[in-house]
């Protein structure tokens, strides 16, 4: 089980006094704040506020023209405290969209005056906060938009790129007023706390560059963001997509960097092979294993639905942050890969308002004494838990057993016995053997509990053992964990993903005529269900000893843990709990290169699922309960999954 930390220790500041310079430092020169102030206030022009733009030299040349790296770098701050000499801190996002792509749900990009310094920002980060005291900084990652070098997707290129901004901030790294000039910028304006936040990719490189452990940065707020990025790619082998990071690279380089970038590109095409095998440049972009190196606090916020950028990222990071005591909070919504802007929006601004207020001014506003994690239980509906997962939460280790029909079996305690076999058809996947879980099918073994009598709350992580001979030299297995009974969920397969925007804006901050405040509203998009997918996981067989696949011996027998994704849901009393076993998850999985018949040895497979109250709630809530009728109805989920994102962006 994961170590799960209380969320009460918290970063003292240095001394009263500090608190106290801090305080003053986001007041008018009229009323200064006592060092007890509790929240920054919009006190600051941001019709005023200064824009401007440097390059900073990231001491890399990833594109190989004899000279150093600059990134760009978009400045939005307030002008008052540079002229009273009081310094401010940084809310940054370091992204690869701004000028590819877009930011948010309208797809925003930065835009320019004569001079080139920006006038739209994306998002409205700097319209709420810069009127609050604090910098916002844009920063191009290299290879995109107006920023020298090459992307190449989570490594050293990109971390560096908002790392060396962080540095420069703190007085140790270079920038320049121009790309290719020689005057020097400084940023004499800031005191170097920096606060990283980003969506998808944006919130990605907030966790690399957390994972070097950088002076300065305080904290970050990943959203919807990758934590390794072997597991974008692959899980144990399979792949997810049918490309790789050359690919994404390409899609987000700017035409100059294309140009230059064909190293680069060869390398990420050499060190990421589709046999899904790990190398060292899975290693190098593996931000988990450095989870040591983490100063920063975290605030982590993901969709349970998100199917570009999924959970397993979430359970992974978290556990390894927990493990060494980084200070964290998270927040899990129902929907797919959507910002909590779009999801939650009034909350969100106020909440993540005080979270920087009190990591990055000192404010004792009393955010580090409340919950953990906010959870949404059904579209809007929020719980929360004072810490994640809950305290009592332990694995359950829960046994398949045969039924009296093939492939239709029982879910327990008690250890099975005998065989199920399935053939894998990539045609179908998780929404189809959910579907037809009471009815024998040929791609799929289903097992299930009898209807609970008890709400049974699953939270964090889950993994599946299993031993299984295939017919075949290659094989693909998936697990689901499905909740059996009727709900009103989030549609997170439909294109919002969980939400409809609306036309009615609202407006989060100051405005000027080239950047407004104002976003459209959007509402949650439900759908009604007779199944829910609580929790996924993939593998290729071929890599049951290691993290280099094989070929298979068809006939012999092979033992694999699939790890399945991080979640947190609670099974109503009346509903069963499922896990189904099955070949290729279609529009999740890539299939294998054969059609394999697969037979699952039931006294050697297992689940282990993380229930709060352990073994015994799992007793209690099963205990005399009559299997369930065999039914003919097939049950209604969302739809089969698209074919998902290649893309970890965020338009959605």
């Amino acid at each position: 089980m994961p170590i799960r930390t209380r969320f009460t220790i918290w970063r003292p500041l240095a001394t009263a006094a500090t608190a106290a310079l801090l305080a003053t430092a986001l007041t008018t020169p009229a009323s200064a704040a006592p060092a007890t102030a509790r929240e920054s206030l919009p006190v600051y022009s941001y019709d005023n506020a200064v824009r401007e733009a440097v390059w900073v030299d990231t001491g890399l040349d990833g594109d190989g023209d004899g000279r150093g790296d600059r990134v760009a770098v978009d400045i939005v701050r307030p002008r008052e405290p540079a002229r009273q000499g009081r310094r401010i801190p940084v809310v940054m996002d370091a992204s690869p969209y701004y000028s590819c792509c877009g930011r948010g749900n309208e797809s925003q990009k930065k835009t320019y005056d004569a001079d080139g310094d920006v006038v739209q920002m994306p998002l409205y980060y700097d319209n709420y906060f810069v009127p609050r005291g604090y910098a916002f900084v844009g920063v191009d990652l290299a290879g995109t938009n107006r920023s020298d070098g090459c992307v190449d997707v989570g490594g050293r290129s990109d971390v560096r790129s908002a790392k060396a901004v962080v540095d420069w901030l703190n007085g140790r790294g270079r920038a320049y007023t121009t790309r290719t000039g020689t005057e020097r910028a400084e940023a004499t304006w800031t005191n170097g706390r920096t606060g990283m936040i980003g969506k998808s990719w944006d919130g990605t490189i907030a966790n690399g560059v957390a994972a070097t452990g950088v002076e300065g940065l305080e904290t970050i707020v990943p959203i919807s963001a990758i934590s390794s990025w072997y597991d974008y790619y692959f899980a144990k082998g399979a792949p997810l997509y049918d490309s790789g990071p050359d690919w994404l690279s390409n899609y987000v380089n700017s035409p100059d960097a294309r140009a230059r970038c064909a190293a680069v590109q060869r390398e990420l095409v050499e060190g990421a092979p589709r046999t899904g095998d790990w190398t060292p440049l899975w290693t190098e972009r593996d931000y988990v294993r450095a989870a040591s190196k983490v100063k920063a606090s975290v605030f982590l916020v993901h969709g349970m639905q998100d199917l570009n950028v999924r959970m397993q990222h979430v359970g992974q990071w978290w556990d390894a942050l927990a493990r060494h005591g980084v200070e964290r909070k998270i927040w899990l919504s129902q929907t797919g890969h959507v910002d909590p802007f779009d999801f939650r929006r009034a909350t969100w601004v106020k909440t993540l308002h005080r979270w920087f207020d009190h990591e990055l001014l000192g404010y004792d506003n009393g955010i580090d004494r409340e919950p953990m994690a906010d959870v949404e239980r059904s579209p809007d509906q929020w719980v929360t838990s004072p810490v994640w997962p809950p305290r009592a939460t332990h694995a359950v280790t829960l046994r398949p057993a045969a039924g009296d029909r093939p492939g239709v079996g029982t879910l327990g305690l008690r250890p099975g016995t005998g065989t199920e076999t399935f053939t894998d058809n990539p045609e179908h996947g998780e929404t189809d053997w959910a579907a037809h879980i009471d009815r024998p099918t040929p791609d799929k073994a289903g097992f299930t509990t009898a209807p609970l009598a008890r709400d049974l709350r699953l939270a964090g992580s889950s993994r599946l053992t299993v031993t299984v001979t295939p017919t075949t030299p290659t094989a693909h297995l998936s697990a689901v964990l499905v909740d059996l009974g009727p709900d009103t969920v989030r549609d997170y397969a439909a294109s919002g993903e969980g939400i409809t925007t609306l036309t009615d804006r609202t407006c989060w901050g100051a405005s000027t005529t080239g950047d407004s405040s104002c976003f459209k509203e959007t509402r949650a998009d439900t759908t009604d269900v007779d199944h829910t997918i609580v929790s996924r996981g993939w593998a290729d067989l071929g890599n049951h000893a290691s993290d280099r696949g094989a070929p298979l011996t068809p006939g012999r027998a092979y033992t694999i843990t699939l790890d399945l994704a991080a979640t947190d849901h609670v099974v109503p009393r009346g509903h069963r709990l499922a896990l189904i076993v099955g070949g290729t998850d279609q529009g999740l999985i890539d299939p294998p290169a054969d059609t394999p018949t697969l037979t699952v040895d039931l006294s050697r497979t297992s689940a282990h699922v993380p229930v709060t109250g352990g073994t015994a709630a799992f007793a209690r809530a099963t205990a005399g309960q009559p299997p369930a009728a065999p039914t003919p109805t097939v049950l209604d989920g969302v739809p089969e999954p698209r074919t998902t994102h290649r893309v970890p962006e965020g338009a959605r």
